[in-house]
């Protein structure tokens, strides 16, 4: 997910490994404990927390003070040397069980190119984590009459999240786009919902599911939107429904999760500068 300024309640959570499945060929599911999770707020489905991971040669990461606010915490956090700054990344909590003390984080499998799949792929029972937030955004204005959620493999946890919750007749479509046809998931659901996966094979990243929304038959009636993944094809979708779809932008909920070509740190460094000169986010539709 690229790094956002205004996130979670700066409460750190010391969490430790206790399960760890594989749900499909690219994401793996792990399941933490931590007694402070008992005391986490029950929020929207897609709610997310930042994850710490600790260097080479730690047992656990080294976290920087909380701070006031967000802005300085995140400026401390930077601020690190690099042989102590934990890496961070923000996933989903797909799964939150406060009388147990747990909650599941699923992760999307892609080699040792970044530190949260090198570490997901190597987890083990008794590794040692730390977590901040968590924080949502999925929250369907009244007078919705169905749902359109969009998305790629780094969506899925929190579009599950979202499906399994619906309440009873919910009327939701979704589409996927994955690069395998393995990775398809299954939900249990109360809602009305079409799952659409869309096999990316080798094209461009968001092609072949923005070429699925623009031959698809939406429902009648006022949706609302929900949109995650990589930030250039979230901008696009919204786009798409913007101005093709005529969807009205207070009814469209986007985040880009992650961007092609950056880390999240260089994500957030670019947040940071662009907060403190004053910069507004362009509203491109």
């Amino acid at each position: 997910m690229t790094t956002q300024v205004e996130s979670p309640a700066l409460t750190y959570h010391r969490a430790r490994v206790t399960a760890v499945r594989l749900l499909t060929p690219h994401m793996v599911r792990v399941t933490f404990a931590a007694e402070s999770f008992r005391e986490v707020p029950a929020g929207a489905p897609d709610q997310y927390v930042k994850v710490f991971f600790p260097l080479a040669g730690q047992e656990a990461p080294v976290l920087p003070e909380t701070g006031s606010d967000v802005l300085s915490w995140y400026r401390t956090y930077l601020a690190m040397p690099d042989d102590v700054r934990p890496p961070m990344r923000t996933y989903t909590l797909r799964a939150h069980r406060p009388e147990r003390a747990e909650l599941d984080v699923d992760f999307v499998l892609h080699g040792d190119s970044g530190p949260a799949s090198a570490w997901a792929s190597r987890a083990r029972p008794g590794d040692r984590v730390a977590f901040l937030g968590p924080h949502g955004l999925y929250a369907p204005p009244d007078g919705s009459d169905w749902q359109l959620l969009v998305g790629d493999e780094t969506a899925l946890p929190a579009i599950g999240a979202i499906v399994e919750q619906l309440p009873a007749g919910t009327r939701a479509s979704v589409y996927v786009e994955l690069a395998d046809r393995a990775d398809r998931q299954a939900f249990e659901t109360r809602g009305t919902v079409e799952v659409h996966w869309v096999l990316r094979g080798s094209r461009p990243l968001g092609e072949a599911l923005l070429e699925a929304l623009r031959g698809a038959t939406f429902p009648g009636g006022t949706p609302y939107a929900w949109v995650s993944g990589e930030a250039g094809v979230v901008k696009s979708v919204r786009r798409h429904l913007v101005r093709e779809r005529e969807v009205a932008k207070a009814r469209i909920c986007f985040t880009g999760y992650w961007r092609q070509g950056l880390s999240e740190e260089a994500a957030g460094r670019e947040a940071v500068r662009a907060a403190e000169a004053g910069e507004l986010p362009a509203d491109e539709d």
